[in-house]
């Protein structure tokens, strides 16, 4: 029988030292759209292929993020992140992994976050592996596209982008270094886990005692990938969310909720 009650969860959790799993819906309470939970736009995610073959693609693909990642980058850490940085402070959360391309656990006070599918604050050249600061390509793109208006009503996408309106395309910076292709630092449709950060995570799970998976309906299987870990090891697997997931049948615990309220109460629970 799977304890389905807060109370459970602290129980479950209580005297050890586990890693944090998060997805999307941890993210939502900060104002950041999910891709499947209920009222989700509908979207047509850029794939790695489509961003290499196809320049029109690409030049689409960075008006919408370019003119998203101010917004984006204003969202800022809600009670979820919160508690999980509180935890990791208090020494009970060995290490957080998050699908989430955002960085509001960092700004939530957790530390060596390992995120699964990259970072949008970042920016690689796809020749010589160069990385750039976001905020400075940024710089680099306005002033190549000097004619662009940041939208006074926008709503961002949950790839922290935009929909472009129009027909209108930007210049798109080269890499200053070697002129390959710039990308934002984050998995593609197409694209795999990077080997070592899996490997992160991997090293994450042998060295907790539990999991706790929050905001993920588990859709993908890099989250998937980090539980068949867990299980290999026989640890307990509690899971918060909003929503069914895929692992619910396997769980030791799953609670019904809000990531935000969830997560301060067992924080409140664990750390008094």
């Amino acid at each position: 029988m799977i304890d389905t009650s807060p109370e459970g969860l602290v129980a479950m959790l209580r005297g050890k030292r586990f890693i944090v799993l998060t997805g999307a819906g941890v993210s939502t309470e900060s104002g950041l759209p999910d891709y499947r939970g209920e009222g989700a736009p509908q979207r047509t995610p850029m794939t790695i292929e489509r961003f290499l073959e196809s320049e029109d693609a690409r030049e689409r693909y960075w008006t919408g993020a370019h003119l998203g990642w101010r917004l984006f980058s204003e969202v800022v850490p809600n009670e979820a992140h919160l508690a999980v940085g509180r935890m990791q402070r208090a020494g009970l959360v060995t290490s957080v992994v998050t699908q989430n391309v955002d960085e509001l656990h960092e700004a939530g006070g957790a530390s060596d976050v390992i995120h699964l599918h990259g970072r949008l604050s970042t920016v690689r050249c796809l020749r010589s592996g160069h990385v750039f600061d976001r905020t400075l390509v940024a710089r680099w793109i306005d002033e190549l596209n000097p004619w662009i208006e940041q939208p006074d009503a926008v709503a961002l996408n949950p790839d922290g982008d935009v929909t472009p309106v129009g027909d209108d395309r930007m210049r798109v910076p080269a890499c200053p270094d070697c002129g390959g292709i710039l990308k934002p630092d984050v998995v593609f449709f197409g694209e795999l886990v990077p080997k070592p950060v899996f490997a992160r995570a991997q090293t994450a799970v042998d060295q907790a005692e539990a999991v706790l998976v929050a905001g993920s309906s588990l859709a993908v299987n890099s989250a998937v990938r980090v539980l068949n870990a867990a299980r290999r090891r026989d640890l307990p697997v509690a899971i918060v969310n909003r929503g069914p997931t895929r692992w619910d049948a396997r769980a030791d615990v799953r609670v019904e909720g809000a990531a935000g309220e969830v997560l301060s109460e067992l924080a409140d629970a664990l750390i008094a």
